[in-house]
């Protein structure tokens, strides 16, 4: 293991920030990936090789090594903290790893590029490389979501079973991206130029956190998000947002490991989308958890948590 590369044995609660330790990730001898659908203003063709990264990803590693591990992906404005709660539920039975995307906490970017779903997933496979961990569990919320089910479809081999929160494949059509991709493009002009507790507040006025906000713990989330940077979260909109990711309806019928997919019942738009991705393979199933939003393993901690064991410990 590379001397820069450190984990923890024991549980760090949130306060325990500085503790998090960083990897620097190496060249690693992968096959050539081919980059889909990169959006217009990224680059002008397609089948673009993936070269090694040189991403600083900010890591957390709790629990016993000798118990699977499980790799925790959070959501947009997130960070390696989001998942406290429950892998403070988890870790006497799991070695809990937990990241912090690009653009988010204190993981470092070099190249714009490093943010684009394809080459972060290469750059996530190098990091379990280098920590000497051959296959762990997933777990991706929203964002995170997305980018756990493209590891799952071009990286099975290092994921025996995957759990998606409130995730989507994907936008369909081109002109849905584009759509999109103008939408993001804005909001990150947004977070560059106004105040980013007023961005906030204005961004948790989307339906979708009706609930979110509601919460007791909702001051203590904010205060975590604003830890982060929005000039950096600005570029991960921009490269990694639902219109500049590759769309994967069409592999789901590929999936070769099983897939839980978690939903809240309040959540009625991810609901529908979730139920037609597991009409579309007998590896995929579906919790739909009543009373709670978007944000389950916010929102319903135990319940999400107890979904997780069930799942990964039974003999599917």
């Amino acid at each position: 293991m590379s001397p820069l590369l450190k984990f923890s044995p024991t549980y760090l609660p949130e306060k325990t920030a500085e503790s998090f330790s960083k990897s620097r990730i190496q060249p690693f001898k992968l096959k050539d990936l081919v980059l889909p659908d990169y959006p217009p203003y990224l680059v002008s063709t397609t089948g673009i090789t993936v070269e090694p990264t040189t991403l600083m990803i900010n890591y957390v590693l709790i629990g016993d090594r000798n118990k699977p591990v499980i790799l925790f992906l959070h959501g947009f404005m997130g960070s390696c903290e989001d998942f406290g709660e429950v892998i403070n539920l988890l870790n006497k039975d799991f070695c809990c790893l937990s990241i912090d995307l690009p653009g988010h906490g204190k993981t470092e970017v070099k190249s714009d590029l490093d943010y684009y779903m394809p080459k972060l997933a290469v750059a996530i496979i190098q990091l379990l490389e280098q920590l000497s961990i051959p296959q762990c569990f997933l777990v991706g919320y929203s964002m995170g979501g997305r980018l756990a089910l493209y590891l799952a479809i071009y990286f099975p081999q290092y994921f025996p079973k995957v759990i998606l929160e409130s995730a989507s494949p994907g936008l369909k059509t081109k002109a849905e991206r584009k759509k999109r991709i103008k939408q993001d493009l804005k909001l990150a002009n947004k977070l560059e130029t106004e105040n980013f507790a007023f961005f906030l507040q204005q961004w948790y006025q989307n339906p979708l956190f009706t609930f979110f906000i509601k919460h007791p713990n909702y001051p203590q989330a904010i205060a975590r998000r604003l830890n982060n940077n929005p000039h950096k979260l600005a570029k991960s909109l921009r490269y990694m947002g639902l219109g500049a990711q590759p769309c994967l309806w069409e592999q789901l019928e590929f999936i070769r490991v099983p897939i839980l997919l978690i939903v809240g019942e309040l959540d009625p738009k991810f609901v529908a989308i979730n139920q037609k991705i597991n009409s579309l393979s007998p590896l995929l199933e579906i919790e739909i958890v009543k009373l709670t939003g978007h944000n389950v393993h916010f929102e319903q901690p135990i319940k999400f948590s107890q979904l997780l064991i069930d799942f990964l410990t039974s003999n599917r």
